[in-house]
């Protein structure tokens, strides 16, 4: 399971990048996200719509600028992925697989672009092009959605995983205390 996810991974990335080559290659760098190229709607309600731009930070533009801080973070956070399912390979579950496999294709996939900024000064930042437009919400891609789908997923795993072993622990302690009670009730037998 492990050389298929991360085959997995690697397909994200290239997904990735190939979305970020057709937008920027089709659509026009936006100066604002108010300019959409493409919108999805359900009658007239819009959902969302297709856009670029650039964006030098993370999530909500935060940490702007900080290039290098994002790099050795997201490096990091990357390589602690790698070991742990290394390490724990033997007992992760597929579904753990896939969530860690969004996470690992979503970082690389932001990741390149960042490593692009500090080659290509034209490259100005991470290439976002997804805009929600019901709600105020940042502008985003693949990558974005597959580190997010991947987190929430390990999310609902963790507290599946904590919820069946605590079931498990108060089953073993409840069996306990019946094989106790039984022991003593056996042992006032005999007394008698």
């Amino acid at each position: 399971m492990l050389v298929l996810s991360l085959v997995l991974a690697g397909l994200i990335v290239v997904l990735d990048q190939l979305l970020k080559l057709y937008i920027s290659s089709n659509f026009e760098l936006c100066t604002s996200v108010i300019h959409r190229y493409w919108t999805f709607s359900i009658g007239s309600f819009d959902v969302f719509s297709i856009t670029h731009i650039r964006n030098d930070g993370a999530g909500w533009s935060i940490l702007g600028g900080q290039t290098i801080f994002l790099i050795a973070f997201t490096s990091i956070v990357l390589i602690a992925i790698l070991v742990y399912m290394i390490v724990k390979r033997k007992k992760i579950g597929t579904l753990e697989y896939l969530a860690l496999s969004l996470v690992i294709g979503g970082g690389v996939g932001n990741l390149v672009d960042r490593f692009r900024m500090l080659i290509d000064p034209d490259f100005t930042g991470v290439v976002d092009y997804i805009a929600v437009d019901f709600i105020d919400f940042p502008v985003f891609n693949f990558a974005d959605m597959c580190v997010v789908v991947g987190g929430i997923g390990l999310c609902l795993i963790y507290i599946w995983q904590e919820s069946k072993d605590s079931k498990a622990k108060k089953l073993a302690k409840a069996e306990e205390a019946k094989e106790n009670c039984e022991s003593e009730d056996k042992a006032q037998g005999e007394d008698q």
